[in-house]
């Protein structure tokens, strides 16, 4: 009798179907993410061959920025990251409120972002930067806009998600619209990895 007992869970338990993986969010947002991936690695290609035929010129403007401003929007982007990834998992649970809670953090997060960035344009408009300064600031100034609007686009998504996530409209079976987002936002955190130590840092 013993070793029924003992034996049963384990048959109930390979009579489970596996769990089989899946993508998260739509198939379209992941060629859309790697179309636009592809796009940052041409320019980070093209700033890496115009870099090492002008070294002194870009180590000697590179030093110039406000490397601070810089690592704190790495964690501002980071922080904002580990937001959207609490508030899936809040979906996942049911807590509609507590995923809008993460949401609105993670949009905090990219709004000081934001306001950090256009300070740095801000001081760089001052001393007469502009793309025709010189190749360092063409490139400075280019993809760090162009990321800049891939934040501001991130921004609208996590706002559409939020305003979902309050009236409940993310749970389990309905994660579709919540995890799209979020591979999004990822992608553009990932790309701000990349380019912060590649245009800040590196020489």
């Amino acid at each position: 009798m013993k070793q029924h007992a003992l034996s049963a869970p384990s048959v109930a338990a390979s009579a489970q179907p596996p769990v089989t993986p899946r993508l998260a969010g739509d198939l379209a947002i992941w060629f859309f993410i790697l179309a636009e991936l592809l796009a940052f690695g041409v320019f980070f290609a093209a700033y890496a061959f115009t870099r090492a035929n002008n070294i002194e010129l870009f180590d000697a403007e590179q030093a110039a920025l406000n490397r601070n401003a810089g690592a704190l929007n790495t964690i501002l982007l980071l922080t904002a990251s580990y937001f959207v990834v609490r508030a899936v998992q809040a979906a996942e649970h049911r807590l509609s409120k507590s995923c809008a809670r993460w949401l609105l953090a993670a949009i905090a997060c990219g709004a000081g972002f934001l306001v950090v960035k256009m300070f740095e344009y801000a001081a760089a408009f001052e001393h007469n930067i502009s793309l025709s300064s010189s190749p360092f600031h063409m490139f400075y100034l280019s993809l760090t806009f162009f990321h800049f609007m891939h934040v501001i686009l991130g921004m609208v998504i996590l706002i559409a998600m939020w305003n979902g996530a309050r009236t409940g409209r993310y749970g389990p079976g309905d994660m579709n619209g919540l995890e799209t987002g979020a591979a999004y936002w990822h992608m553009v955190d990932l790309v701000w990895l990349v380019l912060f130590p590649l245009v800040y840092v590196i020489h």
